[in-house]
């Protein structure tokens, strides 16, 4: 399973991460949403590198000009609902591609520091034999990501599996890599933190996206 780190290369990605991060500036909701709709951009046109390709001959006004052109069925899943400017990031770019959508939450227990997960909700076309693109913004215990995974696979089984993320934490990356096929999975980060707190987020992370977002849910 490859693991794509973006901080580990100096890019302009990093100057996103940086806003979404720092408490002066994150909680300026438009910018936040902006910001993560630029790194899902970054990341799309990183992803589409690894695609396959064919020739196709394209008609101008002039003649016949050949261009190398994606022939991958593209299907872009996203976790509601921190994942949705991150999932249009992708679409911008993916403009082509067919989407899915998956309901998943964490329902605490009452000492707060433990946790299920629910899925609610699934609107996905069929992803059988397709390149799949799986978008959630933080990745923290992995959890989601899996259980979002094997109920889109009643929709069929892709042909190959993108997970993309902003921050994910060391335990997560190592969980997704024991939980999702290693032969046809490559995880994108733009950045890998070191822990967890008490309450399963991301440290330093940069809080719930969910809520910067999007305004706090009660």
């Amino acid at each position: 399973m490859r693991i794509i780190n973006f901080s580990e290369n100096n890019s302009l990605l990093n100057s996103f991460v940086r806003e979404i991060r720092d408490i002066d500036i994150q909680n300026d909701r438009l910018r936040f949403r902006r910001n993560i709709e630029r790194i899902g951009e970054v990341m799309a046109y990183e992803i589409s590198k690894t695609l396959t390709y064919e020739a196709k001959k394209i008609q101008t006004p002039l003649g016949i000009s050949e261009i190398n052109l994606p022939c991958e069925n593209i299907v872009i899943g996203t976790i509601l609902r921190a994942g949705l400017p991150f999932h249009h990031g992708f679409l911008n770019y993916f403009d082509g591609a067919e989407n899915a959508f998956v309901s998943a939450y964490r329902k605490y227990k009452e000492s707060y520091e433990s946790f299920n997960i629910f899925i609610e909700y699934i609107a996905s076309p069929r992803i059988e034999g397709k390149t799949l693109i799986l978008t959630d913004p933080m990745l923290a215990t992995g959890s989601s990501m899996e259980l979002t995974y094997k109920a889109l696979l009643t929709k069929g089984n892709p042909d190959k599996i993108h997970l993309a993320t902003i921050i994910a934490s060391k335990q997560a990356i190592e969980y997704c890599k024991n939980n999702f096929p290693e032969e046809k999975t490559t995880i994108w980060t733009a950045a890998i933190d070191p822990e967890l707190n008490e309450h399963a987020y991301i440290v330093p992370g940069l809080g719930d996206a969910g809520d910067l977002a999007y305004g706090i849910k009660d």
